[in-house]
């Protein structure tokens, strides 16, 4: 069997640079609005649906894109402590403007390395389609949850969602799209699939739950 090869450090960073000012810009409406429901057949509200019931008073948001749920969701209290972390400082620029009601910290940071949050803990945890735009796979984008867990409160959430490329419904319009998007380096999986994805969380996580909506994979993890 062939070895995987861990991204580098430039691969990772292409992956992040993608999404520049142009593509925040429309990204709500062409990603979110038209793509999500007509190619990958699930809707920007049940994503959002899955934020209303995660998130908590304290919530660290790992690649925050346009900041669109954030901006939507309800917390559970008026004056949240949010951080969010990002590769690209476009996107920490954005965010953190659409949401400077909450006055949210922000950070750049590798997810695949070492967070270096100090002694901050949080009560959830976000990371809405941050994992299919990261090179490499499963066995390297799991990276992701060892570095985060150390920050998240006993019963805490992560949650988060991901577009597979095995393993799950695609519509018609979804295997075309899936090519152009990894060729383009907008997305980086290939080889990702539902089975990789659990087997992820179950090496990692004694609950957790996994729910597929098209090409559309949707976790839950509490933390114990």
């Amino acid at each position: 069997m062939k070895q995987a090869v861990s991204p580098s450090a430039e691969q990772v960073k292409a992956g992040s640079a993608v999404y520049g000012r142009g593509v925040l810009a429309i990204y709500d409406v062409w990603v979110l609005g038209i793509v999500c429901p007509l190619v990958w057949h699930c809707s920007r509200a049940r994503m959002l649906e899955q934020y209303d019931r995660h998130v908590g008073n304290r919530h660290l948001d790992l690649g925050p894109g346009s900041g669109f749920y954030l901006d939507r969701c309800t917390f559970p209290t008026d004056r949240p402590e949010l951080t969010l972390v990002d590769l690209n400082d476009e996107v920490l620029r954005k965010t953190a403007g659409r949401l400077r009601r909450y006055r949210p910290a922000t950070l750049r940071r590798d997810v695949l390395q070492p967070l270096n949050l100090g002694d901050a803990r949080f009560d959830s945890v976000g990371m809405n389609f941050l994992l299919h735009c990261i090179p490499g796979g499963f066995a390297h984008k799991g990276a992701v949850f060892d570095n985060v867990v150390p920050y998240v409160t006993k019963g805490g959430r992560i949650f988060g969602s991901t577009v597979l490329s095995h393993g799950v419904e695609h519509g018609r319009l979804a295997p075309a799209k899936l090519t152009i998007l990894n060729a383009t380096k907008v997305m980086s999986n290939r080889e990702d699939s539902l089975a990789g994805l659990d087997e992820a969380l179950s090496s990692r996580f004694e609950r957790y739950r996994i729910e597929v909506r098209g090409s559309v994979a949707m976790f839950e993890i509490t933390v114990n």
